[in-house]
């Protein structure tokens, strides 16, 4: 048993309700200090699923007509913003006296212990102090207070001052100072208070950004033919393939089964592109010399904007290419340009813009929409998330000899990914931001994930002692839209889990803020009955080993696509995000799914035995029940449907007291992962193929050859029952199918004869008799169909 899931900790492992203060809410009158709160009158709000956090915010613009430094000369100057023991400055320009800056300041009001902001100007030196040159000073109780939709408050020109303030000195500062929440324009690209550790290319890794996944497209060569393939070895005929790749994908045509100069192939290969098209369409002509030798007869490069854009099934129009000749000797190098002779490659190529592209499980799909925006359908809702806070995380790495986490939460629904900022060296971060996505599809999951930032600029070690510089997982949270109501906001904490190879971890809880509104109920409805993903998908359909080798590709494309942005978006994050191992072997998730085929099919053994103990007279009240209906639906036939379908209803209104009062989660218990071995769990964890030695991967390999020994026997018993059905009318015992045969032909004629309510009353009763006219043994069908005879005689 693992010693993390103990009976007292299961209960952190739950969804939590909370209670957070929601919506905006302003210092009544408006400046900063005024007396009590009042909620916003305003009639909708874009911040109204987060807390609100109070910030001051100072916006250096420039500075002109600088003084020079009497011995140097000239001026490098620089500002720093001083807010009581904060300190924040901006960037020094070298010998420049109207140097421009334009950069916001952010400062927590909650933090703030001073009653002045003061800006500093200085001017910069290599050796000693750097020089004053002048300050401007600012009450922070006539700081005025911005509220959108307001348009930014103006900056202004300020003289400087000297040290004591007494009178102004040569120079001015432009400037803006107010007082504003994360609502604000400025906010994403401020610099904040709380990250003075962070330095170099740190500095842009920590901010707010939202990404939008590139536009993949699905790439259809069609190789249909070939002519004038001619070998090196003029001897004897070409047998050849085609090879075609797109940047890291390779695939290849089959080999044409005979040896001639005109080959056809007329297949198939699928690719995923992203746009702006970067690689090009790379095609090879080869032709099989020998078991262990491929001769390159030829080849052609073609850029991918050339090709046609299918938006339907229409077959596009084909092309013929001619390729650049290869295997010409040194000695003959000036006959690489000759055009007397030319192979050529007969191609249907284009751009599928019908289907959607996976890039992720179609279990947890967040996008079903095709490629081309021209068959988009109008959005039927709006996902509203507000990401608050995260409480009780774990130390992730050791900086300075102590234990340290700089969380940021990533979260993907459709084409948009969001990053909230990284709150730096702190266990029970406050984000409160707030963000929004249109709904295409209600079946669809939004996905959020918590991680530890670890390109900071600093020196900071991973707590597991590893080398890499990964930003690590601390925790994933799913939500599916159609289990939400429409317009109501759920407030929850969602538990951080994570299985590691030493068990299953809480590294800590995400709190929550989901709203789902619904814009076309009449579209939803609609939805429910259309399918999953686009027509095409269904008319041309992929097998299922091109899915899985299509959307690992996709995966890779989006995953180097969002690496470039800036901050960026880390690979081992997207595939985090994407859910990328989700396909790798686990004896955990092996259990997992097996109890949950179980747990499918509990109701059906609950009727069965129930219906036992009715048979078995265990409660002769129910029984004399049973046999009353019985006789009901024996006389009036045409009640039988409506009588179940009227059950159904009543058993779904009955579970509406019941129903879920709050979203799914990761549910430990389901997962299997309370009470998984440890020796399955370093397995999960374990590379492909494995690095594992090779006493432990032999016993590995010998529990799994006896969990597939159980499973073979099932199956084969499944494969006897089949077969003893079919050896009823096959004459495999001659006895037997005799035997059949003339009861069929007694039953036909019973059948005909008596009226079927008799005999659906004969049969009722016969099931239902009491059990003093039941024998223990088995029955006589059941007697007769064990002795039929089965090809497992015919197993080696």
């Amino acid at each position: 048993m693992n010693p993390i899931a103990a009976p007292d900790r299961k209960d952190d492992f739950k969804l939590k309700d909370t209670k957070p203060q929601l919506g905006e809410r302003w210092p009544h009158g408006g400046p900063r200090g005024g007396g009590g709160w009042i909620s916003s009158e305003r009639a909708t709000s874009t911040y109204d699923l987060v807390e609100q956090m109070f910030y001051l915010y100072v916006r250096v613009v420039k500075a002109k007509d600088l003084p020079t430094n009497s011995v140097t000369g000239s001026c490098d100057p620089y500002i720093e913003v001083k807010v009581g023991n904060y300190k924040g400055k901006t960037q020094h320009f070298e010998k420049k006296t109207n140097p421009e800056w334009n950069l916001v300041f952010a400062f927590s009001k909650e933090k703030i212990q001073s009653s002045v902001v003061e800006v500093f100007l200085r001017d910069r030196e290599m050796v000693l102090r750097d020089d004053y040159v002048g300050k401007v000073v600012f009450d922070m109780h006539e700081v005025p207070t911005r509220v959108p939709p307001d348009s930014p408050l103006a900056p202004q020109w300020y003289r400087l001052e000297d040290h004591r303030g007494d009178r102004k000195v040569k120079g001015e500062v432009m400037l803006a100072v107010w007082m504003g929440t994360q609502a604000d324009e400025a906010f994403p690209e401020s610099w904040h208070s709380d990250a003075t550790s962070v330095h170099g290319e740190g500095v842009f890794n920590i901010r707010s950004k939202v990404y939008v996944s590139p536009k993949l497209w699905y790439l259809r060569v069609n190789v249909i033919e070939a002519q004038d393939v001619e070998s090196l070895d003029r001897s004897q005929l070409p047998q050849v393939f085609v090879k075609a790749q797109v940047g890291n994908q390779m695939l290849k045509t089959k080999l044409c089964p005979a040896r001639t100069t005109s080959p056809m192939w007329n297949e198939d290969l699928i690719f995923v592109v992203a746009e702006p098209f970067e690689e090009q369409l790379l095609l090879t002509v080869e032709n099989k010399a020998s078991p262990a030798k491929d001769e390159v007869m030829g080849r052609v490069i073609l850029p991918l904007h050339i090709f046609e854009r299918r938006l339907d099934h229409r077959p596009v129009h084909s092309k013929w290419f001619n390729l650049e000749k290869f295997g010409f000797g040194a000695l003959e190098g000036d006959r690489r340009h000759e055009l007397k002779f030319s192979t050529r490659l007969h191609l249907r190529v284009c751009l599928e813009g019908a289907y959607h592209v996976l890039d992720e499980s179609t279990m947890y799909i967040s996008d079903q929409r095709p490629t081309a925006r021209q068959l988009w359908k109008q959005p039927i809702g709006i996902l509203e998330v507000g990401i608050l806070s995260a409480q009780g995380l774990l130390p992730m790495k050791t900086k300075d000899g102590r234990g340290a986490t700089d969380a940021y939460c990533v979260a993907k629904y459709g084409l948009k990914w969001v990053r909230t900022r990284t709150i730096i060296e702190n266990f029970n971060p406050k984000w409160n931001e707030q963000y929004t996505w249109e709904v295409y599809d209600p079946c669809t999951v939004i996905t959020l994930g918590v991680f530890d930032n670890c390109h900071l600029g600093g020196t900071e070690k991973p707590v597991t002692g590893g080398g890499a510089r990964n930003d690590s997982r601390i925790g994933k949270v799913r939500i599916r839209l159609s289990t939400l109501e429409t317009d109501k906001i759920y407030t929850n904490s969602y538990p951080l889990l994570v299985l590691q190879p030493s068990g299953l971890k809480k590294m800590g809880e995400l709190q929550l803020a989901v709203r789902f509104t619904c814009l076309s109920l009449a579209n939803m409805i609609y939805l429910y009955g259309q399918p999953l993903l686009p027509k095409m998908h269904y008319l041309h359909p992929f097998t299922v080993n091109q899915l899985d080798s299509l959307r690992y590709q996709a995966m890779n494309i989006v995953a180097v696509r969002l690496g470039r942005a800036e901050p960026s978006l880390r690979k081992e994050t997207v595939e985090y995000m994407l859910d990328v191992d989700s396909h790798m072997w686990s004896m955990r998730r092996s259990k997992a799914n097996f109890f949950r085929i179980v747990s499918l099919f509990s109701g059906v053994f609950s009727m069965s035995k129930w219906l036992g103990e009715v048979c078995k007279w265990k409660n002769p009240v129910t029984t004399v029940l049973v046999h009353v209906l019985f006789f009901i639906l024996i006389c009036y036939p045409e009640l039988i449907l409506p009588t179940v379908f009227l059950y159904m209803f009543f058993i779904g209104i009955w579970n509406y007291r019941f129903r879920p009062r709050h979203p799914p989660h990761m549910d430990t218990k389901l997962s299997w992962a309370e009470a998984v071995h440890p020796d399955e769990l370093d397995e999960e964890f374990d590379t492909f193929p494995t690095s594992k030695q090779q006493d432990v991967a032999r016993m590995r390999y010998d529990r799994l050859r006896s969990v597939a020994g159980r499973i073979q026997t099932v199956v084969g018993d499944m494969a006897t029952q089949g077969e003893r059905f079919q050896a009823l009318l096959s004459w495999r015992d001659p006895r037997a199918t005799s035997l059949y045969i003339i009861f069929c032909l007694i039953a036909a004629v019973v059948l005909y004869i008596t009226p079927f309510k008799i005999i659906t009353l004969v049969a009722g009763l016969f099931w239902l008799r009491h059990p003093r006219f039941r024998s223990k043994q088995p029955s006589v069908p059941s007697n007769f169909f064990r002795r039929l005879p089965s090809r497992a005689d015919s197993m080696l």
